[in-house]
């Protein structure tokens, strides 16, 4: 239940020509408080409720706790939950052993993209894809639930 996770600015579009899989994400958070974050997303026609913890001191690393629910379910429960709704499309790539998820973002967000990788351990190594820009992975404002309040369009 532990998830170790690496963050990434992408500075190409041509991840979309490797992606095995595209998926049409909506999510929204019920609290956005970083100590227990609680995430409603419905992914294409599946819907999750998931729970997380603050990160650790290395920013890799947090506790995670996710359960599949019911796609009605969850749109009752996005209707609960804090401004800032997310809408972004997932690709996913093959990188070795590893998949990337890539998140393009749409609306408020509209213009961010974003890729993230998740490791069995923090100093695993892992194939670094051309289109990957900078590393991310301990900037809070690229968390969804800080995307969610703060949109990208709004930052300065």
């Amino acid at each position: 239940m532990i998830e170790i996770e690496r963050k990434f600015l992408v500075n190409s579009d041509a991840f979309k020509k490797e992606a095995f899989a595209k998926r049409i994400i909506k999510q929204g958070y019920l609290s956005s408080v970083p100590e227990r974050t609680v995430r409603v997303r419905i992914k294409d026609i599946h819907a999750y409720l998931t729970v997380k913890g603050l990160s650790s001191d290395s920013g890799l690393s947090r506790f995670e706790w996710e359960k599949e629910i019911q796609v009605h379910e969850a749109e009752q429960l996005l209707l609960l939950c804090e401004k800032g709704i997310i809408n972004k499309t997932r690709f996913e790539i093959k990188a070795g052993p590893h998949t990337y998820e890539v998140d393009e973002f749409h609306d408020d967000n509209e213009g961010l993209v974003v890729a993230e990788i998740e490791l069995a351990a923090e100093d695993e190594d892992f194939i670094r894809p051309f289109w990957l820009s900078d590393e991310v992975t301990t900037d809070k404002r690229y968390y969804n639930s800080y995307l969610s309040l703060f949109p990208f369009n709004e930052w300065e």
